[in-house]
Protein backbone atom coordinates (compact mmCIF):
# COMPACT_ATOMS: atom_id res chain seq x y z
CA UNK A 1 0.00 0.00 0.00
CA UNK A 2 1.49 3.35 -1.07
CA UNK A 3 0.80 5.80 1.77
CA UNK A 4 2.05 8.69 -0.35
CA UNK A 5 -0.60 8.20 -3.03
CA UNK A 6 -3.56 10.61 -3.17
CA UNK A 7 -6.48 9.75 -0.90
CA UNK A 8 -9.24 8.05 -2.92
CA UNK A 9 -12.83 9.32 -2.77
CA UNK A 10 -14.81 7.91 0.14
CA UNK A 11 -16.11 4.49 -1.02
CA UNK A 12 -19.73 4.90 0.03
CA UNK A 13 -20.88 2.70 -2.85
CA UNK A 14 -18.67 -0.13 -1.59
CA UNK A 15 -20.09 0.20 1.92
CA UNK A 16 -23.64 0.14 0.59
CA UNK A 17 -22.90 -2.85 -1.62
CA UNK A 18 -21.55 -4.72 1.40
CA UNK A 19 -24.85 -4.34 3.22
CA UNK A 20 -26.84 -5.26 0.12
CA UNK A 21 -24.82 -8.43 -0.45
CA UNK A 22 -25.23 -9.50 3.16
CA UNK A 23 -28.96 -8.71 3.08
CA UNK A 24 -29.40 -10.74 -0.12
CA UNK A 25 -27.56 -13.69 1.39
CA UNK A 26 -29.73 -13.54 4.51
CA UNK A 27 -32.90 -13.59 2.41
CA UNK A 28 -31.58 -16.61 0.52
CA UNK A 29 -30.75 -18.26 3.84
CA UNK A 30 -34.26 -17.63 5.17
CA UNK A 31 -35.80 -19.13 2.02
CA UNK A 32 -33.48 -22.14 2.14
CA UNK A 33 -34.68 -23.14 5.62
CA UNK A 34 -38.13 -23.90 4.19
CA UNK A 35 -36.56 -26.63 2.05
CA UNK A 36 -34.04 -27.78 4.64
CA UNK A 37 -35.05 -31.01 6.34
CA UNK A 38 -31.73 -30.94 8.17
CA UNK A 39 -32.53 -27.65 9.92
CA UNK A 40 -35.77 -28.94 11.41
CA UNK A 41 -34.22 -32.28 12.31
CA UNK A 42 -31.22 -30.55 13.88
CA UNK A 43 -33.38 -28.29 16.06
CA UNK A 44 -35.46 -31.26 17.22
CA UNK A 45 -32.34 -33.32 17.95
CA UNK A 46 -30.90 -30.54 20.10
CA UNK A 47 -34.24 -30.04 21.83
CA UNK A 48 -34.62 -33.71 22.70
CA UNK A 49 -30.93 -34.27 23.43
CA UNK A 50 -29.56 -34.70 26.94
CA UNK A 51 -26.10 -33.30 26.28
CA UNK A 52 -24.63 -29.93 25.41
CA UNK A 53 -23.98 -28.26 22.09
CA UNK A 54 -20.23 -27.83 21.56
CA UNK A 55 -19.52 -24.97 19.14
CA UNK A 56 -16.23 -25.03 17.25
CA UNK A 57 -14.35 -23.51 14.32
CA UNK A 58 -11.20 -21.60 13.46
CA UNK A 59 -10.52 -17.98 12.53
CA UNK A 60 -13.54 -15.70 12.20
CA UNK A 61 -15.84 -18.72 12.29
CA UNK A 62 -14.53 -19.48 15.76
CA UNK A 63 -15.51 -16.01 16.91
CA UNK A 64 -19.04 -16.52 15.56
CA UNK A 65 -19.13 -19.93 17.26
CA UNK A 66 -18.38 -18.25 20.59
CA UNK A 67 -21.29 -15.88 20.09
CA UNK A 68 -23.69 -18.68 19.21
CA UNK A 69 -22.61 -20.64 22.29
CA UNK A 70 -23.28 -17.57 24.45
CA UNK A 71 -26.72 -17.08 22.88
CA UNK A 72 -27.68 -20.71 23.44
CA UNK A 73 -26.56 -20.62 27.06
CA UNK A 74 -28.52 -17.45 27.74
CA UNK A 75 -31.69 -18.98 26.34
CA UNK A 76 -31.64 -22.23 28.26
CA UNK A 77 -29.63 -24.54 25.98
CA UNK A 78 -26.37 -25.70 27.60
CA UNK A 79 -23.49 -24.98 25.23
CA UNK A 80 -19.75 -24.39 25.22
CA UNK A 81 -17.08 -23.17 22.83
CA UNK A 82 -14.08 -25.30 21.86
CA UNK A 83 -11.54 -23.96 19.37
CA UNK A 84 -10.93 -26.57 16.67
CA UNK A 85 -7.14 -26.21 16.94
CA UNK A 86 -7.26 -26.72 20.71
CA UNK A 87 -9.57 -29.70 20.28
CA UNK A 88 -7.06 -31.65 18.19
CA UNK A 89 -4.20 -30.69 20.52
CA UNK A 90 -5.51 -32.03 23.80
CA UNK A 91 -8.89 -30.44 24.57
CA UNK A 92 -11.15 -32.94 22.84
CA UNK A 93 -11.91 -34.38 26.29
CA UNK A 94 -14.30 -31.47 26.74
CA UNK A 95 -16.69 -33.31 24.42
CA UNK A 96 -18.72 -35.74 26.52
CA UNK A 97 -21.03 -38.60 25.51
CA UNK A 98 -24.37 -37.18 24.42
CA UNK A 99 -22.94 -33.83 23.34
CA UNK A 100 -23.57 -32.59 19.82
CA UNK A 101 -20.70 -30.82 18.06
CA UNK A 102 -21.56 -27.90 15.80
CA UNK A 103 -18.70 -26.97 13.50
CA UNK A 104 -18.61 -23.69 11.57
CA UNK A 105 -16.52 -23.55 8.40
CA UNK A 106 -17.27 -21.73 5.14
CA UNK A 107 -15.20 -24.11 3.03
CA UNK A 108 -15.56 -27.21 5.19
CA UNK A 109 -11.99 -28.05 4.22
CA UNK A 110 -9.94 -26.26 6.89
CA UNK A 111 -7.28 -28.78 8.06
CA UNK A 112 -8.17 -28.55 11.76
CA UNK A 113 -11.88 -28.90 10.98
CA UNK A 114 -11.34 -31.97 8.79
CA UNK A 115 -9.34 -33.71 11.53
CA UNK A 116 -11.84 -32.71 14.23
CA UNK A 117 -14.84 -33.92 12.23
CA UNK A 118 -13.27 -37.36 11.89
CA UNK A 119 -12.44 -37.50 15.61
CA UNK A 120 -15.97 -36.45 16.62
CA UNK A 121 -17.50 -39.19 14.49
CA UNK A 122 -15.04 -41.65 15.99
CA UNK A 123 -16.26 -40.72 19.47
CA UNK A 124 -19.84 -41.43 18.45
CA UNK A 125 -21.08 -37.85 18.86
CA UNK A 126 -23.45 -36.29 16.37
CA UNK A 127 -21.94 -33.63 14.13
CA UNK A 128 -23.64 -30.49 12.84
CA UNK A 129 -21.98 -28.65 9.95
CA UNK A 130 -22.61 -24.96 9.23
CA UNK A 131 -20.93 -24.50 5.88
CA UNK A 132 -21.26 -22.91 2.45
CA UNK A 133 -19.88 -26.05 0.76
CA UNK A 134 -22.31 -28.95 0.84
CA UNK A 135 -19.78 -31.19 -0.93
CA UNK A 136 -16.99 -30.56 1.59
CA UNK A 137 -15.27 -33.10 3.83
CA UNK A 138 -17.07 -31.56 6.83
CA UNK A 139 -20.49 -31.78 5.17
CA UNK A 140 -19.99 -35.38 4.08
CA UNK A 141 -19.24 -36.47 7.66
CA UNK A 142 -21.97 -34.41 9.32
CA UNK A 143 -25.27 -35.78 10.58
CA UNK A 144 -26.90 -32.42 9.84
CA UNK A 145 -25.76 -29.96 7.19
CA UNK A 146 -26.92 -26.36 7.66
CA UNK A 147 -26.08 -24.57 4.44
CA UNK A 148 -25.10 -20.90 4.29
CA UNK A 149 -25.69 -19.58 0.74
CA UNK A 150 -22.53 -17.54 0.18
CA UNK A 151 -21.87 -16.72 -3.47
CA UNK A 152 -19.19 -14.15 -2.70
CA UNK A 153 -17.80 -12.19 0.22
CA UNK A 154 -18.56 -8.49 0.39
CA UNK A 155 -15.03 -7.10 0.34
CA UNK A 156 -13.64 -5.99 -3.06
CA UNK A 157 -11.14 -8.87 -3.09
CA UNK A 158 -13.73 -11.53 -2.16
CA UNK A 159 -11.47 -12.69 0.65
CA UNK A 160 -12.42 -11.23 4.05
CA UNK A 161 -15.14 -13.21 5.89
CA UNK A 162 -18.12 -10.87 5.70
CA UNK A 163 -21.17 -12.39 4.02
CA UNK A 164 -20.19 -15.85 5.27
CA UNK A 165 -19.89 -14.84 8.93
CA UNK A 166 -23.10 -12.81 8.74
CA UNK A 167 -24.95 -15.91 7.54
CA UNK A 168 -23.34 -18.06 10.22
CA UNK A 169 -24.41 -15.60 12.90
CA UNK A 170 -27.97 -15.41 11.59
CA UNK A 171 -28.25 -19.19 11.35
CA UNK A 172 -27.10 -19.50 14.97
CA UNK A 173 -29.76 -16.99 16.00
CA UNK A 174 -32.37 -18.91 14.01
CA UNK A 175 -31.46 -22.11 15.86
CA UNK A 176 -31.65 -20.36 19.21
CA UNK A 177 -35.01 -18.74 18.57
CA UNK A 178 -36.48 -21.99 17.24
CA UNK A 179 -35.35 -23.73 20.43
CA UNK A 180 -36.78 -20.90 22.55
CA UNK A 181 -40.16 -21.44 20.90
CA UNK A 182 -40.09 -25.23 21.30
CA UNK A 183 -39.04 -24.89 24.92
CA UNK A 184 -41.69 -22.26 25.75
CA UNK A 185 -38.93 -20.06 27.15
CA UNK A 186 -40.51 -17.13 29.02
CA UNK A 187 -39.22 -13.69 30.09
CA UNK A 188 -39.00 -15.08 33.62
CA UNK A 189 -36.80 -17.93 32.37
CA UNK A 190 -34.65 -15.39 30.53
CA UNK A 191 -34.25 -13.40 33.75
CA UNK A 192 -32.80 -16.42 35.54
CA UNK A 193 -29.90 -16.39 33.09
CA UNK A 194 -29.53 -12.58 33.06
CA UNK A 195 -29.73 -11.51 36.71
CA UNK A 196 -27.21 -8.69 36.34
CA UNK A 197 -27.53 -5.24 34.81
CA UNK A 198 -30.55 -3.23 33.81
CA UNK A 199 -31.93 -5.99 31.57
CA UNK A 200 -32.03 -8.50 34.38
CA UNK A 201 -33.61 -6.05 36.78
CA UNK A 202 -36.37 -5.28 34.31
CA UNK A 203 -37.21 -8.97 34.28
CA UNK A 204 -37.03 -9.85 37.97
CA UNK A 205 -36.99 -6.77 40.24
CA UNK A 206 -40.29 -6.42 42.10
CA UNK A 207 -42.00 -3.32 43.45
CA UNK A 208 -42.10 -4.73 46.99
CA UNK A 209 -38.30 -4.98 47.08
CA UNK A 210 -38.06 -1.25 46.42
CA UNK A 211 -40.83 -0.01 48.71
CA UNK A 212 -39.50 -2.12 51.60
CA UNK A 213 -36.34 0.02 51.66
CA UNK A 214 -38.28 3.07 52.83
CA UNK A 215 -40.32 4.03 55.83
CA UNK A 216 -44.05 4.20 55.20
CA UNK A 217 -45.27 7.80 55.39
CA UNK A 218 -48.91 8.00 56.47
CA UNK A 219 -51.32 10.51 58.02
CA UNK A 220 -55.01 10.43 58.88
CA UNK A 221 -57.59 12.43 56.90
CA UNK A 222 -57.93 14.83 59.84
CA UNK A 223 -54.20 15.49 60.20
CA UNK A 224 -53.38 19.22 60.16
CA UNK A 225 -51.10 20.67 57.50
CA UNK A 226 -48.14 20.91 59.87
CA UNK A 227 -48.31 17.18 60.61
CA UNK A 228 -48.54 16.41 56.90
CA UNK A 229 -45.43 18.45 56.12
CA UNK A 230 -43.45 16.89 58.98
CA UNK A 231 -44.42 13.37 57.86
CA UNK A 232 -43.43 14.02 54.26
CA UNK A 233 -40.14 15.64 55.26
CA UNK A 234 -39.10 13.07 57.85
CA UNK A 235 -39.77 10.07 55.56
CA UNK A 236 -37.89 11.71 52.65
CA UNK A 237 -40.20 10.54 49.88
CA UNK A 238 -41.89 13.79 48.94
CA UNK A 239 -45.26 12.18 49.55
CA UNK A 240 -47.45 10.56 52.16
CA UNK A 241 -50.40 8.21 52.04
CA UNK A 242 -53.65 9.20 53.72
CA UNK A 243 -55.18 6.28 55.63
CA UNK A 244 -58.60 5.81 57.18
CA UNK A 245 -59.16 4.24 60.59
CA UNK A 246 -58.94 0.75 59.10
CA UNK A 247 -55.54 1.45 57.56
CA UNK A 248 -56.90 1.62 54.03
CA UNK A 249 -55.59 4.17 51.53
CA UNK A 250 -58.02 6.97 50.76
CA UNK A 251 -55.59 9.40 49.19
CA UNK A 252 -52.06 10.62 48.62
CA UNK A 253 -50.41 13.99 49.23
CA UNK A 254 -47.34 14.92 47.19
CA UNK A 255 -45.08 17.96 47.02
CA UNK A 256 -47.10 19.02 43.99
CA UNK A 257 -50.34 18.84 45.98
CA UNK A 258 -48.84 21.12 48.62
CA UNK A 259 -47.72 23.70 46.07
CA UNK A 260 -51.10 23.73 44.35
CA UNK A 261 -52.85 24.03 47.71
CA UNK A 262 -50.77 27.05 48.72
CA UNK A 263 -51.63 28.76 45.44
CA UNK A 264 -55.36 28.22 45.93
CA UNK A 265 -55.69 28.71 49.70
CA UNK A 266 -54.00 31.75 51.23
CA UNK A 267 -55.52 30.81 54.60
CA UNK A 268 -53.84 27.50 55.46
CA UNK A 269 -54.19 27.52 59.24
CA UNK A 270 -57.13 25.12 59.37
CA UNK A 271 -56.39 22.87 56.40
CA UNK A 272 -56.37 19.11 56.93
CA UNK A 273 -55.03 16.20 54.92
CA UNK A 274 -58.44 15.36 53.46
CA UNK A 275 -58.64 18.83 51.92
CA UNK A 276 -55.22 18.58 50.29
CA UNK A 277 -54.99 14.98 49.17
CA UNK A 278 -55.61 13.45 45.77
CA UNK A 279 -58.28 10.83 46.25
CA UNK A 280 -58.12 7.40 44.60
CA UNK A 281 -54.34 7.42 44.05
CA UNK A 282 -52.62 5.12 41.58
CA UNK A 283 -51.67 1.88 43.33
CA UNK A 284 -49.59 -1.15 42.49
CA UNK A 285 -49.12 -4.60 44.03
CA UNK A 286 -45.80 -5.53 45.67
CA UNK A 287 -45.26 -8.50 43.36
CA UNK A 288 -45.56 -6.36 40.22
CA UNK A 289 -42.36 -5.92 38.22
CA UNK A 290 -40.55 -2.64 38.78
CA UNK A 291 -40.67 -1.99 35.05
CA UNK A 292 -44.48 -2.08 35.29
CA UNK A 293 -44.29 0.66 37.93
CA UNK A 294 -42.26 2.74 35.50
CA UNK A 295 -44.87 2.21 32.78
CA UNK A 296 -47.63 3.43 35.12
CA UNK A 297 -45.65 6.48 36.19
CA UNK A 298 -45.04 7.44 32.59
CA UNK A 299 -48.64 6.80 31.60
CA UNK A 300 -50.04 9.02 34.36
CA UNK A 301 -47.16 11.55 34.54
CA UNK A 302 -46.51 10.91 38.23
CA UNK A 303 -43.43 10.06 40.28
CA UNK A 304 -44.88 7.90 43.09
CA UNK A 305 -47.14 4.89 43.39
CA UNK A 306 -48.85 3.56 46.50
CA UNK A 307 -48.01 -0.09 47.17
CA UNK A 308 -50.94 -2.12 48.48
CA UNK A 309 -51.76 -5.78 49.01
CA UNK A 310 -55.24 -7.04 49.85
CA UNK A 311 -56.25 -3.44 50.46
CA UNK A 312 -53.52 -2.84 53.02
CA UNK A 313 -50.93 -0.10 52.67
CA UNK A 314 -47.35 -1.37 52.36
CA UNK A 315 -45.45 1.76 51.31
CA UNK A 316 -44.48 3.96 48.39
CA UNK A 317 -42.34 3.30 45.32
CA UNK A 318 -40.72 6.42 43.88
CA UNK A 319 -39.28 7.19 40.45
CA UNK A 320 -35.92 7.75 42.14
CA UNK A 321 -35.94 4.08 43.20
CA UNK A 322 -36.18 3.06 39.55
CA UNK A 323 -33.47 5.52 38.55
CA UNK A 324 -31.08 4.12 41.16
CA UNK A 325 -31.66 0.58 39.90
CA UNK A 326 -31.06 1.57 36.27
CA UNK A 327 -34.60 0.63 35.23
CA UNK A 328 -35.19 3.99 33.53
Amino acid sequence: MDLSSPIAPFPLDVAQQTIRLEAQALLMLADSLERSLDFQACVEAIFHGRGRVVLTGVGKSAIVAQKIAATLNSTGQPALFLHAADAIHGDLGMVQPGDMVMCLSKSGETPEVKVLASLVKGLGNRLIAITANRQSTLARQADFVLWTPVEQEADPNNLAPTVSTTCQMALGDALATALITLRGFTPEDFARFHPGGALGKQLYLRVGELSARHERPAVSPNAPLREVIIEMTSKRLGATAVLDDDGRVVGIITDGDLRRMLQKNPDIANLTASQIMTAHPKCIAPDALAVRALEMMRQHAITQLIVIENGQYLGVVHLHDLLREGIV
